[in-house]
């Protein structure tokens, strides 16, 4: 059998209804099934494999079990999930959030089945994993922002908890050490001097690194100036918050190549703030000269809704990677940052986190916004 022709508008709305109809009919997280499934349109398995027409077919455990270059050798009893012009491939990893400020239902329904949270008091921390894990959204925590007195983000929206100021690198040790024995995937600091905020200083952030790094911590910065990313720098940060709002010099950003400091991209909500020019420059720069850029949204700032925004992802795709480039940034690429528990990846015997959308993203980004179905761990969740 000859790979499948691209559907019309008609045979889309019917796998649609297909699918809502068969979800409907069962409850959430139902029991997997006693066959195989066949996930059925042009597959892409993640990473650098080229997107292939095919069906990839999974036991009766939701594992991959192996990929056929069409339907016509699948045994009789298979059960079909897509179809023709639909797209199968790994589910996104979005490495910036704030569940504080987002439920995980509508991440896991539109195929965001990763996230790591970047801000969120310790009070708040065992419930936000405990409603992400009932959603099947694998989640991962820095908790509290470790910041100067007075400091970004304790006297706006992070005022109840969402941050800990600390004057001095005596005071910010032992708050590493505290965020480490409360399962801390990673340690946020902030880096924010705008409006004459204090940012932590030079000697007091170098201790945090330090103590961190010797934790087996990596230390992620919100900085967006170009002071502020010299400063992280120099620190030996390993990762940056957001894409920087001030244009950076060329040998900054050198400087976060040579190191592979990788970047958060939150590019949207900086253009919903009307801050997207020069973080638009930055992320073209970052690319060409071979910075890491993650797909992230920044969840819980002005813009941004839960799940996956496929317009993050043009944002991505323009700075240079393409559409296809800016996958492997929500999937593999993401994967690879410090905290993340997912592996971007569909790998033979693996249970799958997978998407299963009508149509290709690489030529309609926003069919993201209501798959045929999702599967986590290898069970149908949406």
């Amino acid at each position: 059998m000859s790979a499948p022709s691209a559907p019309t508008s008609a045979s889309r709305r019917i796998v649609r209804a297909l699918h809502a109809a068969r979800r409907a009919a069962r409850p959430y997280l139902r029991i997997r099934p006693r066959r195989g499934l066949a996930l059925v349109g042009t597959v892409w398995t993640g990473g650098a494999s080229t997107p292939t027409p095919g069906a990839l077919l999974l036991d009766s455990r939701g594992r991959f079990d192996v990929l056929h270059p069409s339907t016509a050798t699948l045994p009789d009893d298979t059960v079909i999930v897509g179809g023709a012009g639909c797209w199968v491939g790994p589910a996104l990893i979005d490495t910036h959030v704030h569940l504080a400020f987002g439920a995980p239902e509508p991440m896991r329904n539109t195929g965001l089945l990763a996230v790591r949270d970047l801000g969120a008091p310790f009070g708040q921390l065992r419930a936000l994993s405990d409603t992400a894990r009932r959603a099947a959204v694998r989640a991962t925590f820095s908790g509290p922002i470790i910041t100067a007195p007075g400091g970004y983000p304790t006297t706006s929206w992070g005022a109840d908890g969402f941050g800990i100021g600390v004057s001095s690198a005596e005071y910010a040790v032992p708050v590493v050490e505290k965020l480490a024995e409360r399962g801390a995937a990673v340690i946020k600091v902030a880096l924010e001097d705008s409006g004459g905020l204090p940012p932590l200083g030079p000697t007091t952030l170098r201790a945090v690194v330090a103590r961190a790094h010797e934790l087996g911590l990596a230390v992620i910065a919100h900085a967006l100036s170009a002071a502020m990313v010299a400063r992280a720098v120099d620190a030996e940060v390993d990762e940056l918050a957001h894409m920087p709002t001030e244009r950076l010099p060329d040998e900054l950003v050198e400087r976060l190549a040579e190191r592979q400091v990788a970047v958060s991209s939150t590019l949207q909500t900086h253009f919903a703030e009307g801050r997207g020019a020069d973080a638009a420059r930055n992320a073209k720069a970052f690319v060409k000269a071979g910075v890491p850029l993650l797909y992230g949204t920044d969840l819980g700032n002005t813009a941004t809704t839960p799940g996956v925004d496929p317009r993050e992802l043009d944002r991505i795709a323009q700075a240079g990677l393409g559409r296809l480039g800016a996958l492997r940034a929500a999937t593999c690429d993401a994967a690879a940052a410090a905290g993340i528990r997912a592996s971007g990846m569909l790998a033979r015997g693996d249970a799958v986190d997978a998407v299963v959308l009508a149509e290709n993203p690489l030529t309609e980004p926003a069919t993201w916004r209501a798959p045929v179905a999702v599967f986590a761990r290898g069970n149908e969740v949406a």
